[in-house]
């Protein structure tokens, strides 16, 4: 049975990801990271994933990180959540800088302590127009990095798995609805309220997911945008 370190936000994509790793027999270390984003209520549905998979959960606290990465909607409360699809340019506010850079080099120490055979993420291909640390180049970098910064101590044949990265979110839903993932059990919204906001970025994205996918959103929103 291999070992693979995955990153759980509590996310739709995230969660669909270490079910599919459960699903192919891979034991599970699930790391999330509260780095004082607005939406920590996404952490909670991180844990009922572990929970339901039998998998060890951690929570990495990156908000001292966090408080340093001002500027997006995500961890200053003085910009606001734009509203609308991911390909509008406002989305550029959501990004914090090289989130996934930290949140995957933590994951990969971790990886290496631990003798593991992996690293997953589920960064897609939706997330390459706006985000710079989802795309291809970016993980292909960072398996290099951490093959350079852990020679003699890390596993051979070790790889930063990203299997979702060429396809798109509806695909995503579809591998989820096949491997019955509860769906109501993951979050998206980046408002940070008690049910999801239905006009944010993320939100607009995971109710178009399941459109296109032609599967049932059991997602309840406040609002559905136009």
């Amino acid at each position: 049975m291999s070992l693979v370190v995955t990153t759980v936000s509590g996310g739709l994509d995230s969660v669909t990801l270490a079910h599919s790793l459960a699903a192919d027999g891979a034991a599970l270390v699930a790391l999330s990271f509260d780095y004082g984003q607005r939406h920590a209520k996404e952490l909670e549905l991180a844990a009922r994933c572990a929970d339901r998979l039998g998998a060890e959960h951690h929570v990495v606290d990156l908000r001292s990180v966090g408080a340093l990465l001002t500027g997006s909607a995500l961890t200053d409360r003085n910009v606001d959540v734009p509203e609308g699809h991911y390909t509008d340019a406002s989305m550029a506010s959501t990004v914090v800088a090289n989130r996934n850079a930290i949140m995957l080099s933590v994951a990969i120490g971790v990886a290496v302590a631990r003798g593991a055979d992996a690293v997953a993420t589920a960064v897609h291909a939706g997330d390459h127009t706006v985000y710079p640390d989802c795309r291809p180049e970016f993980i292909a970098a960072i398996e290099h990095e951490a093959l350079v910064a852990n020679e003699g101590f890390i596993q051979d044949g070790f790889r930063v798995l990203a299997p979702f990265l060429l396809v798109s979110k509806a695909e995503i839903v579809r591998r989820g609805a096949a491997l019955d993932v509860p769906f109501a059990e993951t979050w998206s919204c980046y408002v940070g309220g008690a049910t999801h906001c239905g006009r944010c970025g993320t939100c607009v994205e995971r109710r178009e997911a399941f459109e296109l996918a032609g599967v049932s959103d059991p997602t309840a929103y406040a609002q559905v945008s136009a």
